[in-house]
């Protein structure tokens, strides 16, 4: 059998899916975006994200991941909202981050990942032309 799954319902995690156990992806498909791009904030010694934002306008609207905030990826819908009105780094600074959900380790605290999400936002939108 097959089935659909959105990725909004398929990452529920840190390393955790929908995927049940003998489940495979066969494919994967998302409309191709008019703009986008993905900033990140490096972990000096790893090189992984601290944190990751990615920004994408399609026909339908505007999406914005997060990694490296939480338990796993997330959209931000405040950063979505105002990016929906208006694709500009003065929008994405217009919001405010919230640091109350955000993980906080010897790396960083939770408000200064905040303050990253903000900045990685706004140069992603730059980046992607907006």
């Amino acid at each position: 059998t097959q089935r659909k799954i959105d990725a909004d319902d398929f990452f529920q995690g840190m390393f955790t899916t929908a995927l049940e156990e003998g489940e495979l992806i066969t494919a994967i498909s998302f409309p191709i975006p008019k703009k986008a791009a993905y900033m990140k904030f490096k972990q000096p010694a790893s090189r992984f994200a601290l944190i990751g934002v990615f920004v994408a306008q399609t026909g339908t609207g505007v999406r914005v991941a997060v990694t490296g905030g939480g338990n796993g990826v997330f959209r931000h819908a405040g950063l979505e909202a105002a990016l929906g009105k208006s694709f500009t780094p003065e929008a994405a600074a217009s919001v405010k981050i919230e640091s109350g959900d955000l993980q906080g380790d010897l790396h960083a605290s939770a408000a200064y990942r905040a303050n990253l999400i903000s900045v990685m936002a706004q140069r992603a939108v730059a980046k992607a032309g907006g």
